[in-house]
Formats: structure tokens, sequence, C-alpha cells
């Protein structure tokens, strides 16, 4: 399969910084989940060639191969991204050096939910590590250029697991619910994405479990919003730092700078956030 890319993109460097993906043996990436609709799983292999991303879809077709695009965030379009950095030079400095980073998505909001609960109160990595477990023991493998992987369980097959070594017996429950809501169709990414974005929010805090940070990061991190801003502490301070600000921004504030980055807002703020943990390595 192929598609154009519309506007700046480095898959490379989108792969250096965000990562995790198994590699091919011609600088492709492969990635595997169940695919939405929740009848079958797919691996995906992709690769950029110039203005194009070409690849395979093994044990899915169209809708697994959109699906990741929308994980690489290139199924939107992206040709008036270098424009906001024409308005805002200090934005545009940093979408420069970054070669124009944008978000990296969860496979689907229905696997953001899962890792989010997973993950609560434990490290990444052990959630990681958990998540990858999990798709071991009850994922669909697929072997490409030579090596497996697996998808994480489909809603279906989740909810039939009754113990999963790791996760708390009151987690396993919310992601029996969670589950539900994805074969209910409250995860789907194009319904989410179609709600206004406090709407999308405020459903997904329905969820056992999940609060208003989850929430937010299921619709923001596993539906994607190409506009949207977060109101989390690492972009706030990221703003502060960039924009040479004594402090960091209010709410006013943010918004006044933000303003500049419309419509575009949720990939300069990944960028800007990327860039923040970057400057507390060094």
């Amino acid at each position: 399969m192929e598609t154009m890319i519309q506007g700046p993109y480095d898959m490379a460097r989108q792969s250096a910084h965000f990562g995790g993906w198994v590699r091919g043996t011609d600088d492709s990436i492969v990635m595997a989940f169940p695919v939405e609709g929740w009848t079958h799983s797919a691996a995906v292999v992709l690769r950029q060639r110039g203005d194009t991303v070409e690849g395979e879809v093994h044990g899915g077709g169209p809708a697994a191969w959109e699906q990741a695009l929308a994980v690489l965030s290139l199924d939107e379009d992206g040709s008036g991204y270098p424009a906001v950095g024409d308005r805002d030079p200090v934005l545009g400095a940093l979408q420069r050096e970054w070669d124009y980073l944008r978000p990296v998505l969860f496979h689907s909001p229905y696997e953001a939910a899962c890792a989010f609960v997973i993950g609560h109160r434990i490290r990444v990595t052990q959630q990681r590590a958990i998540r990858q477990r999990i798709a071991r023991e009850h994922g669909e493998p697929f072997e490409i250029a030579g090596a497996v992987v697996h998808a994480f369980p489909t809603p279906q097959r989740l909810r039939k697991l009754t113990a999963i070594p790791g996760v708390a017996e009151d987690k396993v429950a919310k992601l029996h619910a969670i589950a539900d809501a994805a074969m209910d169709g409250r995860l789907d990414r194009a319904r989410l994405r179609a709600q206004p974005a406090g709407e999308a929010i405020a459903a997904m805090r329905t969820l056992p479990g999940v609060g208003p940070f989850f929430a937010t990061g299921i619709v923001l991190r596993g539906a994607g919003r190409t506009d949207a801003v977060p109101a989390e502490a690492i972009t706030r301070a990221g703003i502060g730092r960039l924009y040479g600000l004594a402090t960091e921004p209010d709410d006013a504030e943010a918004e006044r700078i933000t303003a500049a980055w419309a419509p575009y807002r949720m990939w300069c703020s990944v960028l800007v956030h990327a860039w923040e943990r970057g400057e507390r390595l060094k």
C-alpha cells in the first residue's frame, strides 16, 4: 500500500524519538494491533520513500493501513504545519530543529485506555512490560522479517481473561469495562474525534478508573486531536522556558501564546513537550 505524505515528515526522526517499534530490514517499522471494529488483528510494515509512505498489511486490509497511518499522525493534512513557524519564529526554529515532529498515538483509544489503567501507580517501564506480556500470551502473533510481533488482545479476548499476572484484581475489572466500552463503540477513534474535545473527555471519565488526566490522554493520545492544547505540566513548563517567561504561564498566557499554533496546537504541544524533556536531561 502507498500513501502520499502531506507536509514535512521524517519517519527516522519520529522513530528515533518515540521508538519502541520492531525494526524491519529496510529502515521500516512494524506495528501490530487489534483493528478497530474488533473482528481481527493485523501487523503493518511502513517505510518512508521521499514524500510517500509505503508498506504492507499482514492479516488485514485498508482499515488496518489507515489505523497505522493515524498512529503516526499521517492521516492528517500537515501541509499547513510549517506556516505555524512562519507566524511564530520561536516555534518555527523548534520545528526545523526537530524535523517537524508530529505526535505518535496509541494504536487505538481502546489500547490507550488499557495502558493508562494498567499503568496506574506503577512505573512506565512496568506498564509496558505488562502490556507486552499480555500481548505475547493472549494476542495474535505475526512473523515479520524474521521477528514475531504480537498484537494486544482484542476486546473480546481481553474480556475473557479472569486473572492477569501482575495486574491487580480491581484493575482487571476495569479492563473488562474498557473492553465492553470498545465493543459498544464508545472508544472508536472516529467517534471521539468527531465530538467536541470536552464532550469526548467527559464521556471517557464515565469509565471505571479513568479520571480527568487519563480521560484527556485517551482522547488526545488515543484518538488524536490535531488542534488541542493539553493542560499538563511538562508542556506548560516548556512554553515558559521556550518563550523566556519569568514564571510558568497561567491558562490565559498559555492560550495567548498557543493561539498562533492553530490549527496544529496539539502537534506543537507535543513538540514543545519533547523539547522540554530533552532540556531536562542536559
